[in-house]
């Protein structure tokens, strides 16, 4: 398995590690309900340092990763990020990534962990601009510092002033001494926070600063378990789960970061073709009575199988049993009953208005 730069930390930390895709990664420390508290009341950290980064570089860098990504990123200021989708020729969901206009000729590209290696690949293979495509994610480690309390902890070290830089905005500069950082005001968990991309090498000086700033702010190192269900509790996807190569971005509910006027993008033809025809399917929030459901638990409609939970939850926040999964379009509105079948047991359901959680700051 392969280990992120911060591995040493979460041994000394204790946490409980697991192979998640390939790395050995924490999928706990306190736990699960623990950490999620700690996030949402206080300030958490996470490694992230799996995720992948691929830079696009020279005069049409803008212009082929428009060429591949479903949002208008040639909108986007130098010092901005973007929320996007990548697709197939058939448009299904290559991968859900971020967008960063880092200079001019400049952009980085944030992958999820399990698609580093087709992501790049097929980024290398769709580049008919011949731009400069450079998979350097082992150069890099990320954290992220998510809660109520991480601008003010993340302030102490580092002179960027963290209140100019809004929602999916970066800047660049140092932290805790490390020169070459990227501080992105973006996140997985619903709360505010950071995401902080750093040098590898950096690693062991960056993890110990974080913990000692973060020490008034009760600091909580969060796992995998814990990162599931606040994501969870945003109806965030989890590409794999909840999105894959063959769902669409109208199905997958990313609809609003597919921007079908822009002009050609990978995958755009289908697309449109598939909301001129109706789209038939959609990913909807569910609270279930009486029982946690769990991925590929069917979804059933007056006795019908009409489809399946892909991710689901006990939610710590709401008390609430969660789910997200895939129904028929014409069933997706708030309030439509469903049953889940939970291992043999059937659990009422409905559809629910997301995100189920919104943070009271």
């Amino acid at each position: 398995m392969r280990r992120t730069p911060f591995h040493e930390f979460h041994k000394e930390a204790g946490a409980r590690l697991i192979d998640f895709g390939g790395w050995e990664m924490p999928v706990q420390y306190a736990g699960i309900l623990e950490e999620h508290a700690a996030c949402r009341e206080r300030v958490g950290l996470f490694d992230v340092s799996h995720m992948g980064e691929v830079w696009f570089r020279g005069p049409q860098a803008m212009d082929a990763v428009s060429h591949l990504v479903t949002n208008d990123v040639k909108k986007l200021a130098f010092g901005q990020a973007m929320y996007t989708a990548m697709c197939n020729e058939r448009g299904g969901i290559v991968d859900d990534l971020i967008v960063y206009n880092v200079a001019p000729e400049e952009v980085l590209i944030c992958v999820n962990a399990a698609n580093r290696a087709k992501d790049y690949s097929w980024m290398i293979s769709h580049n008919p601009l011949g731009v400069d495509i450079v998979n350097e994610s082992d150069f890099w480690a990320q954290l992220a510092i998510q809660g109520r309390h991480a601008e003010a902890l993340l302030q102490t070290l580092t002179a960027v002033p963290l209140d100019q830089i809004k929602n999916y905005w970066f800047a660049l500069g140092t932290v805790a001494g490390i020169e070459g950082c990227i501080i992105a005001r973006t996140g997985y968990t619903g709360e505010d926070g950071f995401e902080i991309f750093l040098p590898a090498g950096a690693a062991d000086i960056l993890w110990p600063a974080v913990h000692a700033a973060g020490k008034p702010f009760g600091l909580a190192n969060i796992g995998l378990g814990a990162r599931d269900t606040l994501r969870l509790e945003m109806k965030y996807c989890l590409y794999g789960n909840d999105i894959n190569d063959d769902t669409t971005p109208l199905e997958g509910g990313l609809a609003w970061v597919t921007k079908l006027e822009k002009g050609d993008f990978i995958g755009r033809g289908p697309v449109l073709a598939q909301k001129a025809a109706g789209v038939p399917k959609r990913l909807v929030g569910l609270v279930v009575e009486g029982r946690i459901a769990r991925p590929h638990s069917p979804i059933l409609q007056n006795g019908v199988v009409v489809g399946e939970v892909t991710s689901g939850t006990r939610s710590p926040s709401l008390g609430l049993n969660l789910a997200i999964g895939y129904v028929p379009a014409g069933s997706a509105a708030v309030g439509t009953a469903f049953e889940i079948d939970i291992r043999g047991t059937m659990a009422p359901a409905k559809v629910a208005k997301t995100p189920f959680y919104t943070r009271p700051y």
